[in-house]
């Protein structure tokens, strides 16, 4: 058995597609019998649980030979970071207090720096407190998402433009698809392994913006350039979007960290995935449009 939370974002539901379609028990985690309903209909089993309860969260993952785990965003919260720490300790409590044989934990690009790396640091923070439990943990590090440009996806149709806070326009990072990602969480949790293991994850190449606009004028069908927002905007923008004072400047920390380099992998040459940007902007495309 399989057990696997977050399954209604998106790694988490694409870690769980991944399992599905390869015919092996599936167990989702939900706060909301309503949200697993789905997932039963495509014939897996549904638990529900608080993520923030350790008992509760405790009793999904009993029976499961591996469990995916991750830290929801809490881009509201006065503090993220204090939400982190809770947030770990509640999944430390869990996993011990269960007869889970190992977890893969979904953690980012940058996540082994302990400051510099803006909101990443909630990643961090939690690889810090599963790290040194006595029950094997896969870290799986990915790029910054290829899904992102959908939210951006409006102006460059209507206006031709698709802004971001990545710059310069032509500098390439580490990028990948969400699908990606969820099929090697699910890869990685048939494996086994002793301890504590990192593995990075990043698409078939680095990406730019300038890149990723042309791969999405081309699903459009239309003319789209890359626009770098200036810097002194990208407050309010965060604030637009219903992130708290705190929570806005780990996000400038971190499109920062992206400019200047300081986030980046720990390792070498991570994994690669096999979805490209041309392939996700088309996906993109008709998902958001």
């Amino acid at each position: 058995m399989y057990a696997v939370a977050g399954v209604s974002g998106q790694t988490g539901a694409a870690t769980a597609r991944a399992l599905l379609a390869q015919k092996l028990p599936l167990r989702v985690i939900v706060r909301d019998a309503k949200k697993g309903k789905v997932w039963a209909d495509k014939g897996a089993e549904v638990a529900i649980a608080d993520i923030d309860n350790a008992n509760a969260l405790a009793a999904a993952l009993n029976g499961a030979t591996s469990a995916y785990l991750l830290n929801p965003p809490a881009y509201g919260a006065e503090n993220p970071f204090d939400i982190a720490e809770r947030r770990a300790d509640v999944f430390a409590r869990a996993i011990l207090g269960s007869d889970v044989a190992r977890v893969v934990v979904l953690s980012s690009i940058s996540a082994h720096l302990p400051a510099g790396n803006g909101i990443i640091r909630t990643n961090h923070i939690v690889e810090k407190r599963l790290g040194d439990l006595a029950k094997p943990a896969t870290f799986l590090r990915p790029g910054y998402f290829f899904e992102n440009w959908g939210h951006v996806l409006a102006p460059a149709r209507t206006d031709g433009v698709l802004p971001g806070m990545l710059s310069p326009l032509t500098k390439a990072v580490p990028m990948v698809c969400v699908a990606d990602i969820g099929a090697l969480a699910a890869r990685l949790m048939q494996e086994t392994w002793i301890g504590r293991r990192i593995v990075e994850l990043a698409g078939p190449t680095n990406t730019s913006p300038e890149t990723a606009a042309a791969a999405i004028a081309a699903a459009l069908g239309t003319d789209v350039k890359a626009l770098a927002v200036p810097r002194e905007a990208w407050a309010g923008i965060f604030a637009g979007g219903g992130m708290s004072p705190r929570t806005i400047e780990a996000f400038i920390e971190m499109f920062d960290g992206f400019n200047n380099g300081t986030i980046r992998f720990e390792g070498g040459e991570p994994r690669r995935g096999a979805t490209t940007m041309a392939t996700a902007a088309k996906a993109l495309v008709a998902d958001h449009l």
